[in-house]
């Protein structure tokens, strides 16, 4: 799978490295594609650094993992590379969503609602990914999606990296993972996905 990294930080470029580890060719993003030498070079060959248009032309699937004060502008520069596109986000907005707003996944496809977008990778940071990546019982992942090939990309790219999918629901469910929501921040095992995201879902409702 070609694999397009937006986003070069802690997560972004964590996640650019396992995707090369795994055997996927991706593609990290920048103004300046030159300052990624650094990320590139512990990619094993598999990787190259490109700007974001290019690199979403390139890519099968794009991780999406910018600051969100960067992420519009991040999704006008791809323009209409975009179109069809499957992308995953793994951004967080600064605040918890309330009365009734967006969760950032929703407000996202609004801004690009020509991409097909899934939301993981968001709600544990990198160094915490990192100590429970491929240990038993594996660490799950959320996703949220109404896309059915953004749901069979993540998940396959969840387990490609060494975590459990896990289907939350659609992009509205996104908030639950969240700032403000009870899924952030929470790491939980596969076995027990499923009552975790119950009580997340009761409680947030409530």
């Amino acid at each position: 799978m070609q694999i397009g990294v937006v986003g070069a930080g802690r997560l972004g470029g964590t996640l650019a490295e396992w995707c090369a580890e795994s055997g996927h060719d991706v593609a990290v993003t920048s103004r300046h594609p030159e300052r990624l030498t650094p990320v590139v070079d512990h990619m094993g060959g598999h990787g190259i650094a490109m700007h974001v248009p290019d690199a979403v032309t390139f890519a099968d699937v794009v991780l999406f993992a910018p600051p969100w004060e960067s992420a519009r502008e991040a999704l006008d520069m791809a323009g209409g590379a975009l179109t069809g596109k499957i992308v995953i986000d793994a951004t967080n907005p600064p605040t918890p969503p309330a009365g009734g707003r967006m969760s950032g996944l929703e407000t996202l496809i609004e801004w690009a609602p020509e991409a097909h977008w899934a939301k993981a990778f968001n709600t544990l940071p990198a160094d915490v990914l990192t100590r429970r990546r491929g240990h038993d019982p594996l660490l799950a992942e959320f996703v949220c999606t109404e896309h059915r090939d953004a749901r069979r990309a993540a998940t396959t790219i969840i387990r490609d990296l060494g975590f459990a999918p896990f289907y939350a629901g659609g992009p509205e469910t996104a908030r639950l993972t969240e700032p403000g929501g009870p899924l952030q921040l929470t790491e939980v095992d596969v076995f027990h996905a499923k009552d975790t995201l119950a009580d997340a879902m009761a409680g947030y409702s409530a």
